[in-house]
């Protein structure tokens, strides 16, 4: 048995492991950081990192700073130039109309005077004298007529800038033509030689006709038949014209 005992040979042990040896991975971080570009290189992306960090906040910070609306304030300063009667002709001459105040429809110079004036009702004293009669009837006269001493045709002018609206041969009253306005129509009747035509635009003071005759206040001779309506109501025309 000895000798068998001295012939066998010990149990060799097995080399020990040690769990997480990091003698590997160590090694490698130092022979990565021994290098000389190692440094420079993390200093630089470090540096950009920081400059394009830098850059995004002031970006940032430069538009919460811009006033809301700002871009706008251009707009609202030509908007605002704009004048207040832009838009169609129609209604820029609306708007000058009714800014204007009546003229008579007869040139400064043409020596014309009331040879039938309105039927007021609120004074009985000049109704038989604004009475109109035509065979035997008698109406009221709606306007005033307008004559020279002399009995001579005279140019008719427009009393307030706006659209002609009717033009009409009637049989009674003659050539007759309306202007609207706004709010205001004129209308001129026993005209001779009309000179508008209907959707025209008049400006106050252009001539539209000449004075002439109608049949139904024939015993006036040349003369012009002139009505005043606001809002739709007939007034009477020496209320809103110039006193001469």
């Amino acid at each position: 048995m000895n000798e068998q005992n001295k012939n066998s040979k010990p149990h060799e042990e097995a080399p020990k492991t040690v769990q997480g040896d990091s003698t590997v991975p160590s090694s490698s971080w130092k022979k990565a950081l021994s290098k000389r570009w190692v440094f420079p290189a993390a200093y630089l992306a470090a540096a950009a990192i920081i400059l394009t960090l830098v850059w995004v906040y002031q970006d940032a910070s430069q538009k919460t700073l811009k006033p809301q609306g700002e871009a706008n304030v251009s707009e609202s300063v030509q908007s605002s130039e704009k004048p207040a009667t832009e838009g169609k002709d129609g209604e820029a001459l609306e708007v000058t109309a009714n800014a204007q105040s009546m003229i008579w429809p007869v040139a400064d110079d043409v020596a014309v005077s009331i040879v039938k004036p309105y039927f007021d009702e609120t004074n009985p004293e000049t109704h038989q004298e604004a009475m109109v009669q035509y065979n035997d009837t008698f109406t009221p006269n709606l306007g005033i007529d307008l004559a020279t001493a002399d009995d001579t045709m005279f140019e008719v002018r427009a009393a307030l800038t706006g659209k002609v609206t009717r033009v009409e041969n009637h049989p009674l009253n003659g050539n007759v033509v309306e202007i609207t306005s706004g709010d205001t129509k004129t209308v001129y009747q026993s005209l001779n030689e009309v000179k508008v035509k209907e959707g025209a635009e008049v400006k106050q003071g252009d001539s539209i006709a000449t004075a002439g005759r109608s049949e139904f206040e024939k015993d006036l001779g040349n003369h012009v038949h002139f009505e005043v309506y606001e809002g739709g109501k007939l007034v009477n025309p020496v209320s809103v014209l110039p006193q001469k």
